[in-house]
């Protein structure tokens, strides 16, 4: 028996990288999966697949996390593939970098859209069904840069910040439900095999990394497994950091 034998998950921005590897890490502790990807039906299929082959059921679903109809309507089919969700984790994110004096309204909606507005959205259409199940675990993703702020990334860390609080207010108003909340805040994560146009300037390294080296996108699925199982049973509400100690918050 896994971890999350039975439990059903969804994780948005799933086709690749930290949310491939958190669905495949789910899976294998016996959880059936929801798959999401904004457009790309191909690698969504593929990850579909490799949670098959662990012996669980597994659901690609193509949605825009941006938009709301798509969100529901992904909310939507995987209740009614499933009957529930057990286990929300909201991954999906874009972090463009931008002079705030540049940033644009249409800038900054995207950004809310994508980080903030659609994670709300999907967590609001979800959490009916923990509440009636009293059971549910719901995971944020933030990073560092919100905490430590950055050149161009005032939008996205405004975003990203949003979630922290959004996830303390979730934690105290569900923990009666059996309902835990809590973010995942990774460091540098090494992903440049897979999206090489994000390190286009700025060539990825350890520098800085006490560590000395960048995380792994199996070590940040570890952690989310740890948070959404019994292991974690008296966390709710919190931050966790992940980020190989280049920052303490």
């Amino acid at each position: 028996m896994g971890k999350l034998e039975g439990k059903i998950a969804l994780v948005t921005g799933s086709g690749r990288n930290i949310g491939r590897a958190t669905v495949l890490k789910l899976a294998g502790e016996g959880a059936h999966v929801v798959v999401n990807a904004r457009s790309n039906q191909e690698e969504a299929d593929a990850v579909v697949r490799e949670a098959r082959a662990l012996g669980v059921k597994a659901l690609a679903v193509i949605a825009d996390i941006a938009k709301k109809d798509q969100v529901e309507a992904m909310a939507a089919k995987a209740l009614s593939e499933f009957g529930r969700v057990d286990i929300l984790i909201n991954n999906a994110a874009i972090r463009p970098h931008k002079p705030f004096l540049e940033v644009t309204d249409a800038d900054w909606e995207h950004v809310r859209g994508v980080v903030l507005d659609g994670a709300l959205y999907l967590t609001r259409a979800i959490i009916g069904s923990m509440v009636k199940n009293q059971y549910g675990r719901i995971l944020f993703f933030t990073g560092e840069g919100a905490f430590t702020g950055g050149s161009g990334r005032a939008h996205v860390s405004a975003a990203k910040m949003g979630l922290v609080g959004f996830a303390r207010a979730l934690a105290s108003e569900f923990a009666a439900q059996n309902i835990r909340v809590n973010v995942v805040s990774p460091g540098s994560i090494d992903t440049r095999r897979d999206n090489p146009e994000w390190y286009q300037g700025r060539a990825p390294s350890a520098a800085g990394i006490p560590l000395g080296r960048q995380g792994k996108v199996d070590e940040i699925a570890a952690t989310c497994l740890f948070l959404v199982s019994d292991d974690a049973g008296f966390i709710t509400g919190q931050t966790i950091h992940a980020n190989g100690g280049t920052g303490y918050y």
